[in-house]
């Protein structure tokens, strides 16, 4: 994993906390949480009995300035856990109290301090508060304390950090695209999905538009699937907890499964689809002759995620996984993984990323196996990534707990990652489930287990290709391919007629035969992102032709319906 500037961080620590600081002298009353430096910036966490609103965003910036101006030199001091407890009993700070409480009494406790503001911390810190040059408060959002839903509702303060008001600058410009693109925002704006509490946090309502969407994406990858020799199946969306037992998800993962009993029977809501895929492969005794074996899913999983990390399509508790599973002798295991390699690149090219980044996640602490199996698996990724020549990060302690990983990041249109594509080398579950083929030798073996996602969440990657496209997709992925817009009335039978033509030849289209004028239709087909819109009138219905507008090139003028048609389906076929 690539690991963050240090001397940035310590910036943006030391920002945190003048951001504290400044927070305790506009707001008495306020109580400390706790205050990171983190990948984007920094946070504080606060609890007041009154709600922070954007507006102080500002005064508090106000009063940050004046700290910076103040030049306070942050002083370190190593103190006793009782002398610890004397500095935050004085000041009320109930949150650092508790902290305090779980260290050792034997413990040294480092306080930081600048001026009268003071804090339990490890530091380290820039030299004094004039050394913050460039920073901005970015947002305000609600964060339980210490994350769990059991302890109190505090107020998160957001903001960011950079040596020079340029990086600021530029890092601001990023927000604003971002927010832009936010595929929240986008999602209610174009009418692609929704949520509701009536049915539940993190549980995806697609509309029409979305459901297009995310159909056009299934087709794609089912499609690709077959035409690279893996075999479709379906597991069911529960199985008896015995299962997850004996895969050790059970012990490993049961906190993020939801459970239900029948017939004093305990039952999981699956949220892997590796045991079913393994279930296919014990169903009859197999030949080395039969390998590789590749499964495919597009298996729905469902995950108790915390309500305060849900958000949008990027974190969600139930969603689409396009899983396979790849059983393979030992021989074939490098070659496996590398195609696979083959088809995370073809396919974000043809949806439109470019770029990516790699990272081999190696064995944590938790897990099963023995260290010589770990040891075959890592080194098989390891190996393919070097001969492949492609660059890679060590995320050390991040694997699976059957197996190592390569996890490959897309970058979208503005520089931004996003998990997706996930390889995993298994030899433990194979062992577990005592997996065997009969080898040409006529003894049994144990096969090697690779389990892979391309697009990883269908969720999470069609909210990537919307902040990726900004939500005007390209013709051939846009859920609404043309917009027909009859001037009046009279003109709807001819825009129904050039629908049901272009529908036949598989195009994806709509009439708009709302009781509005022309120029709002054309505007809400506009905003609406939809590629290309058909106007007609008496002029087109009476010569067989259409006045387009396009979403890329504006109005394109007057075209017949054949040549039209000709034409976007040329489009339509461009991926």
């Amino acid at each position: 994993m690539k690991q963050p500037d240090p001397n940035l961080q310590k910036l943006r620590h030391s920002a945190a906390h003048i951001m504290a600081d400044a927070v305790k002298r506009l707001f008495p009353g306020v109580k400390l949480g706790i205050g990171p430096a983190i990948d984007e910036g920094f946070y504080y966490d606060f609890e007041y009995s009154k709600s922070f609103v954007p507006e102080d965003l500002a005064r508090i910036e106000e009063e940050m300035a004046k700290i910076v101006k103040e030049n306070q030199i942050f002083k370190k001091m190593i103190v006793s856990k009782r002398e610890a407890r004397k500095v935050f009993s004085d000041m009320n700070e109930t949150y650092k109290l508790e902290l305090l409480e779980e260290l050792p009494d034997t413990e040294e406790i480092t306080i930081y301090a600048h001026g009268k503001f003071a804090d339990l911390c490890k530091g380290p810190h820039v030299a004094g508060t004039g050394e913050l040059k460039a920073f901005k408060l970015i947002s305000i959002a609600g964060a339980y304390w210490r994350g769990s839903e059991k302890n109190a509702m505090l107020q998160r303060i957001y903001g960011t950090a950079f040596f020079s008001k340029e990086e600021l600058e530029a890092h601001v410009k990023l927000l604003e695209e971002a927010a832009k693109r936010d595929h929240r925002k986008l999602g209610k704006e174009l009418d692609l999905f929704s949520f509701n509490d009536l049915v539940g946090g993190g549980l995806v309502i697609y509309h029409p538009k979305g459901a297009m969407l995310r159909q056009i994406v299934v087709d794609y990858i089912t499609k690709k699937h077959l035409e690279k020799g893996y075999e479709l199946i379906s597991s069911p969306h529960m199985m008896k907890s015995d299962l997850w037992i004996k895969s050790g998800h059970y012990g490993f993962y049961k906190e993020n499964m939801y459970t239900l009993e029948s017939d004093e029977q305990e039952y999981a809501v699956k949220p892997m689809n590796c045991p079913g895929h393994i279930m296919v492969y014990a169903s009859r005794t197999r030949s080395y002759k039969e390998f590789p074996i590749r499964y495919f899913e597009l298996g729905n999983v469902y995950r108790k995620e915390k309500s305060g990390v849900l958000h949008g399509l990027l974190r969600v508790r139930g969603f689409t996984q396009d899983d396979a599973h790849i059983f393979c002798l030992p021989g074939q295991v490098k070659t496996e993984i590398s195609a696979i390699i083959d088809f995370v690149s073809e396919t974000l090219a043809t949806f439109g990323f470019s770029e990516y980044e790699v990272e081999l996640s190696t064995r944590p602490e938790k897990s099963i196996g023995n260290d010589e199996d770990w040891e075959k698996a890592t080194n098989a990724l390891k190996e393919t990534l070097v001969e492949r020549g492609l660059k890679f990060d060590i995320n050390e302690g991040d694997g699976a707990f059957y197996g190592p990983k390569i996890d490959i990041k897309l970058k979208d249109a503005i520089g931004r990652s996003w998990q997706c594509a996930t390889i995993q080398c298994d030899f433990n579950l194979p062992e577990r489930f005592d997996l065997k083929y009969a080898d040409s030798d006529g003894t049994e073996k144990r096969p090697i287990m690779l389990h892979r996602v391309i697009l990883g969440s269908l969720e999470r990657f069609i909210g990537a290709l919307i902040e990726n496209y900004g939500g005007a997709f390209p013709v051939w992925l846009a859920p609404e391919q043309v917009t027909i817009v009859p001037i009046a009335e009279a003109h709807i039978a001819y825009g129904r007629e050039i629908k049901a033509m272009f529908v036949k030849n598989g195009l994806r289209v709509s009439v708009d035969e709302r009781p509005e004028k022309m120029q709002k239709k054309i505007r809400d087909a506009e905003l609406a992102k939809t590629p290309y819109v058909v106007v007609v009138g008496d002029k087109e219905a009476t010569t067989g032709t259409l006045s387009i507008r396009s979403k890329a090139a504006g109005n394109i003028g007057v075209k017949t319906k054949e040549k039209f048609l000709e034409e976007i389906l040329a489009e339509a076929k461009k991926y």
